[in-house]
């Protein structure tokens, strides 16, 4: 009597054998790829946790010009160049919105995608999401790349005092406040204000440019 041997076949080659019988070498080469392939594909490094100094930290919701619900957190990712002002003002604030104008002027083409603008009205009561709206055609602020928003006012105050900034309101309903640009990193932390007006741009711009080709 003859003595049959057995033939263990594990794993893959077991499957392989099974499914396809008296199938080519090449056809069982694919199925083995197939079967026991591991995935070699790079997984996403992961986005870093917001520190404790962080403004996007705050969890206010905010309002858009174009009357979206909006957190602060939505910026992460990108530099921002930040300013507090009212839309009605006649005197600083058109500045300082010129001043970041010339700031994004003086950016490199190739970076100005990868940082953002973003305007926070410190009136509420007036500064209504039309009345952002109409200045940022005004002003020929891209969307793309400026943010306006408007807030309730107990998170307009946590913000500025996050910020630096400092405002009140006036006779005859003119604020008076402070003229500060704030330069915010991608994880929403303050490396660098320029306060007053029509002030020379090259240290921020230099910084800008920095914390963007990171």
């Amino acid at each position: 009597m003859k003595t049959r041997i057995p033939i263990l076949l594990t794993g893959c080659l077991a499957a392989i054998y099974l499914a396809t019988g008296c199938a080519t070498d090449q056809s069982k080469t694919a199925a083995l790829a197939s079967c026991c392939a591991t995935n070699l594909q790079p997984t996403a490094a992961p986005v870093p946790a917001l520190t404790g100094k962080s403004i996007y930290q705050l969890d206010s919701t905010w309002t858009t010009d174009t009357g979206q619900p909006f957190k602060l957190a939505t910026l992460r990712g990108r530099p921002q160049i930040v300013a507090m002002i009212f839309t009605w003002c006649s005197n600083a604030c058109p500045i300082t919105v010129s001043d970041m104008k010339r700031i994004d002027a003086a950016l490199p083409e190739a970076l100005r995608a990868q940082v953002g603008f973003t305007l926070v009205s410190f009136d509420p009561a007036r500064d209504t999401t039309a009345a952002l709206h109409a200045y940022r055609l005004r002003r020929t602020l891209d969307p793309a790349r400026w943010t306006l928003l408007r807030g309730e006012p107990p998170d307009v105050a946590e913000l500025a005092a996050r910020l630096g900034m400092k405002y009140r309101d006036g006779a005859r309903g003119q604020f008076s406040h402070s003229n500060l640009i704030t330069v915010l990193d991608s994880g929403g932390e303050i490396v660098h204000q320029q306060i007053g007006l029509n002030q020379n741009i090259e240290e921020t711009v230099n910084l800008v440019q920095r914390i963007a080709a990171r």
